[in-house]
Protein backbone atom coordinates (compact mmCIF):
# COMPACT_ATOMS: atom_id res chain seq x y z
CA UNK A 1 0.00 0.00 0.00
CA UNK A 2 2.65 2.00 -1.08
CA UNK A 3 2.71 5.70 -2.97
CA UNK A 4 1.15 6.13 -5.79
CA UNK A 5 1.33 8.43 -8.82
CA UNK A 6 -2.40 7.91 -9.54
CA UNK A 7 -4.28 11.41 -8.73
CA UNK A 8 -7.69 11.02 -6.43
CA UNK A 9 -9.90 11.18 -8.83
CA UNK A 10 -8.75 8.16 -10.26
CA UNK A 11 -8.41 6.28 -7.39
CA UNK A 12 -12.02 7.69 -6.27
CA UNK A 13 -13.09 6.16 -9.56
CA UNK A 14 -11.62 3.09 -8.81
CA UNK A 15 -12.56 2.72 -5.38
CA UNK A 16 -16.64 3.53 -6.32
CA UNK A 17 -16.04 1.15 -8.94
CA UNK A 18 -14.83 -1.80 -6.31
CA UNK A 19 -17.47 -0.70 -4.05
CA UNK A 20 -19.97 -0.54 -6.73
CA UNK A 21 -18.86 -4.27 -7.66
CA UNK A 22 -19.32 -5.81 -4.08
CA UNK A 23 -22.19 -3.84 -3.09
CA UNK A 24 -20.83 -1.67 -0.33
CA UNK A 25 -20.65 1.77 0.77
CA UNK A 26 -18.06 4.06 2.65
CA UNK A 27 -18.24 6.98 5.11
CA UNK A 28 -15.81 9.10 6.16
CA UNK A 29 -14.35 10.62 9.38
CA UNK A 30 -11.57 13.05 9.17
CA UNK A 31 -9.75 15.39 11.04
CA UNK A 32 -6.57 16.85 9.04
CA UNK A 33 -8.26 16.74 6.05
CA UNK A 34 -11.65 18.52 6.85
CA UNK A 35 -13.59 17.08 4.25
CA UNK A 36 -11.10 16.61 1.81
CA UNK A 37 -11.70 12.82 1.45
CA UNK A 38 -15.40 13.26 1.16
CA UNK A 39 -15.19 16.03 -1.40
CA UNK A 40 -12.82 13.74 -3.16
CA UNK A 41 -15.35 11.25 -3.33
CA UNK A 42 -18.34 13.00 -4.91
CA UNK A 43 -16.42 14.39 -7.15
CA UNK A 44 -17.12 11.19 -8.93
CA UNK A 45 -20.72 11.40 -10.89
CA UNK A 46 -22.86 8.44 -9.35
CA UNK A 47 -20.99 8.53 -6.08
CA UNK A 48 -24.10 8.81 -4.33
CA UNK A 49 -24.39 4.82 -4.79
CA UNK A 50 -21.45 4.31 -2.82
CA UNK A 51 -21.35 7.59 0.05
CA UNK A 52 -24.00 8.77 1.68
CA UNK A 53 -22.04 11.02 3.89
CA UNK A 54 -19.08 11.57 5.97
CA UNK A 55 -17.40 12.96 9.25
CA UNK A 56 -15.25 16.19 9.88
CA UNK A 57 -14.15 15.83 13.34
CA UNK A 58 -12.16 18.25 13.85
CA UNK A 59 -11.63 18.66 17.26
CA UNK A 60 -11.45 15.85 20.01
CA UNK A 61 -14.99 16.32 21.33
CA UNK A 62 -16.45 15.99 18.07
CA UNK A 63 -14.58 12.28 17.93
CA UNK A 64 -16.25 11.69 20.82
CA UNK A 65 -19.63 13.02 20.16
CA UNK A 66 -20.45 11.72 16.86
CA UNK A 67 -17.80 8.89 16.27
CA UNK A 68 -18.46 7.64 20.32
CA UNK A 69 -14.48 7.68 20.39
CA UNK A 70 -13.84 7.14 24.17
CA UNK A 71 -11.94 10.38 25.75
CA UNK A 72 -9.86 8.13 27.92
CA UNK A 73 -8.34 6.66 24.07
CA UNK A 74 -7.54 10.47 23.32
CA UNK A 75 -6.06 11.05 26.60
CA UNK A 76 -3.87 7.72 26.45
CA UNK A 77 -2.37 8.36 22.74
CA UNK A 78 -3.30 11.57 21.49
CA UNK A 79 -5.91 12.83 18.68
CA UNK A 80 -3.10 11.93 16.05
CA UNK A 81 -2.59 8.07 16.55
CA UNK A 82 -3.24 4.34 15.52
CA UNK A 83 -6.05 3.85 18.03
CA UNK A 84 -7.91 6.93 17.60
CA UNK A 85 -8.49 6.25 13.88
CA UNK A 86 -8.94 3.20 14.54
CA UNK A 87 -11.83 3.93 16.91
CA UNK A 88 -12.97 6.87 14.26
CA UNK A 89 -13.23 4.67 11.37
CA UNK A 90 -15.19 2.04 13.39
CA UNK A 91 -17.54 4.46 15.04
CA UNK A 92 -18.32 6.14 11.57
CA UNK A 93 -18.93 2.29 9.87
CA UNK A 94 -21.22 1.99 13.33
CA UNK A 95 -22.85 5.23 13.01
CA UNK A 96 -23.86 4.61 8.97
CA UNK A 97 -24.29 1.04 8.81
CA UNK A 98 -21.52 1.33 6.33
CA UNK A 99 -19.12 -1.09 5.33
CA UNK A 100 -16.10 0.44 5.01
CA UNK A 101 -14.85 3.31 6.74
CA UNK A 102 -11.84 5.40 6.57
CA UNK A 103 -10.48 8.02 9.11
CA UNK A 104 -7.43 10.11 9.29
CA UNK A 105 -6.09 12.38 12.24
CA UNK A 106 -2.36 14.05 11.52
CA UNK A 107 -0.71 17.41 12.20
CA UNK A 108 -0.94 19.32 8.74
CA UNK A 109 1.02 22.26 9.87
CA UNK A 110 2.53 24.74 9.99
CA UNK A 111 2.26 24.44 13.57
CA UNK A 112 0.65 22.22 15.82
CA UNK A 113 3.92 19.70 16.24
CA UNK A 114 6.00 18.35 18.66
CA UNK A 115 8.85 15.98 18.83
CA UNK A 116 7.03 12.94 18.83
CA UNK A 117 4.75 13.81 16.32
CA UNK A 118 6.13 16.77 14.09
CA UNK A 119 4.24 18.21 11.34
CA UNK A 120 3.48 15.74 8.81
CA UNK A 121 2.58 13.12 11.19
CA UNK A 122 -0.48 11.64 9.80
CA UNK A 123 -2.15 8.35 10.72
CA UNK A 124 -4.86 6.60 8.51
CA UNK A 125 -7.33 3.94 8.98
CA UNK A 126 -9.40 2.01 6.54
CA UNK A 127 -11.94 -0.27 8.29
CA UNK A 128 -13.55 -3.72 6.30
CA UNK A 129 -17.07 -3.99 9.06
CA UNK A 130 -18.22 -6.93 6.73
CA UNK A 131 -14.96 -8.72 7.42
CA UNK A 132 -13.89 -6.86 10.75
CA UNK A 133 -10.49 -6.42 8.84
CA UNK A 134 -8.45 -3.15 9.30
CA UNK A 135 -5.41 -1.47 7.82
CA UNK A 136 -3.69 1.06 9.28
CA UNK A 137 -0.54 3.47 8.58
CA UNK A 138 1.62 5.57 9.54
CA UNK A 139 2.44 8.63 7.55
CA UNK A 140 5.26 10.65 7.67
CA UNK A 141 4.75 13.44 5.27
CA UNK A 142 6.56 16.34 4.39
CA UNK A 143 5.71 19.79 2.29
CA UNK A 144 3.49 22.44 3.26
CA UNK A 145 -0.18 22.33 5.08
CA UNK A 146 -1.77 21.92 1.14
CA UNK A 147 0.82 19.23 0.63
CA UNK A 148 0.25 17.40 3.94
CA UNK A 149 -3.44 17.36 3.20
CA UNK A 150 -3.59 15.94 -0.39
CA UNK A 151 -0.82 13.12 0.54
CA UNK A 152 -3.21 12.26 3.09
CA UNK A 153 -6.39 12.45 1.10
CA UNK A 154 -4.49 9.98 -1.85
CA UNK A 155 -3.33 7.77 0.58
CA UNK A 156 -6.40 6.99 2.59
CA UNK A 157 -8.08 6.37 -1.06
CA UNK A 158 -5.21 4.08 -1.99
CA UNK A 159 -4.99 1.92 1.43
CA UNK A 160 -9.08 1.76 1.17
CA UNK A 161 -8.90 0.56 -2.51
CA UNK A 162 -5.96 -1.80 -1.83
CA UNK A 163 -8.08 -3.28 1.58
CA UNK A 164 -10.97 -4.34 -0.80
CA UNK A 165 -8.74 -5.64 -3.37
CA UNK A 166 -6.86 -7.44 -0.82
CA UNK A 167 -10.09 -8.83 0.72
CA UNK A 168 -11.04 -10.81 -2.78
Amino acid sequence: MGQSLVGPQQLSQQLGDALLARGLTITTAESCTGGGIACAITDIAGSSAWFERGFVTYSNAAKSDMLGVLPSIIERDGAVSEAVVIAMAKGACAQNGDAVGVAVSGVAGPGGGSPEKPVGTVWLACYLATEDKIHTRLLQLSGDRLSVREQTIGAALEDCLALLVASD
